[in-house]
């Protein structure tokens, strides 16, 4: 028998439903059957380890639902709630979700009787014809005994579908808030590196300036100005394109939270300094981490929804039980109307001898359908398991490369002022000054790079851990009415 997170997957035990869905404690499904319930060839979920490989044990440090506001940067947490507010995806996904509910009502309106009403008046013209109008009234009714399970089916696999969709709404949720505040956060480092190209810019003025009249004064030869002008011509031409990445970003923003282009570029025209993540001391076992993954609980939601409808393919082949009614009262007038009022009641059952194959088929066709289930259910598991890893290792990596590349900052500044110095002096050739220029530059665009990556990887890193959603916000349809 599979399990999953040490609760068992599949049951075998016998129950009256072809399948049924339960909700058991922490959010995991169980799948019951009977004759014609399906259990999938590979039965075993994947195995999932006790800890992680390239983490801390230690047990999370913070909530992480809302882990955007512990960046305390007022333009992330701006767009992150607009974006939850306005983003046209998330729209189509909640109409997506309301569509799920309506098939879910819908399906379990198939346990109920339908009652359909008839009103006939009629009016004879002619020389013969009476006078009277006359009035009949009747009433049919109908209901399936679901004796195999068929209904019970339909209902189950409509209730996985309800929550597989709420659970794609979270899913997308937490991608949404995760590309919003990602998306900020490299516009931060643009509009910061876009910044320290004018400010080099403006120091390159003054080595041209330096240079021309060190050449003019003979000190030294035409080739320190052509040298100047080579660096400043470089400096300059990274200006155009840093302002055009800077423009790209701030539409691609705008458009997640769902506004024209224009407003988000200005605010991010003047960026405060890349927000610093705070540190978390680890985080939940996998299990733990698995079950807040909506991605993970929407595959496995999908997984029953294809189960039960194997089930009610299975049902198709059983016999098909039905009741069914009418009351019918007819008078000349409304007067005696309902003086005489007939019924009957009627109880049918068929069963399937021969279509060809058409059903078999259905099953065939079903069960595939729910073997691809069980392997996207893994497969989702899998890849849950690889985000966090490598989350996880990008930001340690990251936190390691803004402490070198701030003390490498440090060291090309305290470089370039002595180079500047001593080429002002006439101790030093400008080839010298140059190449601290350009160290100094680099090492700049490096640390902003870095911090960058360091905040980006605190978002992968919560994003995969489950962060940036919460159950609450999408509560999940209940089980009453599903007999097991």
């Amino acid at each position: 028998m599979g399990r999953y997170w040490g609760k068992p997957m599949y049951s075998r035990r016998t129950v009256r439903k072809a399948a049924c869905l339960a909700v058991c404690a922490g959010g995991v499904f169980s799948l019951g059957a009977c004759s014609t319930a399906y259990i999938p060839p590979a039965q075993t979920g994947s195995d999932i380890p006790e800890q992680w490989a390239e983490s801390d044990p230690a047990p999370v440090s913070r909530d992480i639902a809302e882990y955007w506001t512990t960046l305390d940067d007022p333009l992330v947490s701006e767009f992150v709630q607009a974006g939850l507010a306005e983003n046209l995806d998330l729209a189509q996904s909640a109409a997506r979700l309301e569509q799920a509910r309506a098939s879910f009502r819908q399906a379990r309106a198939g346990w109920l009787p339908q009652i359909n009403a008839s009103g006939r008046t009629t009016q004879e013209v002619g020389d013969f014809a009476q006078d009277d109008l006359q009035i009949s009234l009747g009433a049919d009714a109908s209901w399936e005994m679901d004796l195999f399970g068929r209904i019970g089916g339909n209902v189950a696999a409509s209730q996985a579908d309800l929550l597989a969709a709420g659970y794609s709404l979270a899913d997308l949720q937490r991608l949404i808030v995760g590309q919003v505040a990602q998306a900020t956060i490299n516009a931060h480092a643009t509009s910061l590196q876009l910044a320290i190209a004018r400010d080099t810019l403006g120091y390159q003025d003054e080595n041209l300036q330096i240079a021309q009249w060190r050449n003019q004064a003979g000190l030294v030869s035409s080739l320190d100005v052509e040298q100047a002008r080579t660096q400043r011509a470089q400096t300059a031409a990274t200006i155009p394109q840093l302002e055009s990445n800077l423009a790209a970003t701030a539409n691609g923003i705008s458009t997640l939270i769902g506004e024209p282009p224009g407003r988000v570029l200005a605010l991010l025209a003047d960026s405060a300094a890349v927000p610093k993540p705070p540190i978390m001391a680890g985080f939940e076992p996998p299990a733990e981490v698995l079950r807040r993954r909506p991605d993970v609980r929407g595959a496995e939601a999908t997984l029953v929804a294809a189960g039960a409808r194997v089930g009610v393919a299975r049902a198709q082949l059983l016999p098909l039980v039905q009741l069914s009614g009418t009351v019918n009262t007819a008078s000349v007038g409304l007067g005696d109307l309902f003086d005489v009022i007939t019924g009957a009641l009627y109880g049918s059952i068929s069963q399937l001898i021969f279509d060809g194959g058409r059903t078999a088929a259905q099953i065939d066709s079903a069960e595939a359908a729910a073997d691809g289930a069980l392997a996207a259910w893994r497969q989702s598991i899998l890849g849950a398991l690889e985000d966090v890893e490598s989350a996880a290792v990008n930001l340690r990596s990251a936190r390691e490369r803004v402490a070198i590349f701030g003390e490498a900052l440090d060291a090309a500044n305290n470089s370039a002022i002595l180079a500047r110095s001593q080429y002002q002096s006439g101790l030093t050739d400008f080839r010298t000054l140059l190449t601290a220029e350009n160290q100094l530059l680099s090492a700049r665009n490096s640390l902003i790079a870095a911090e960058a990556e360091r905040a980006n990887a605190f978002i992968s890193l919560t994003q995969a851990l489950g962060g940036g959603w919460s159950p609450d916000d999408y509560p999940m349809p209940s089980t009453d009415g599903i007999e097991q």
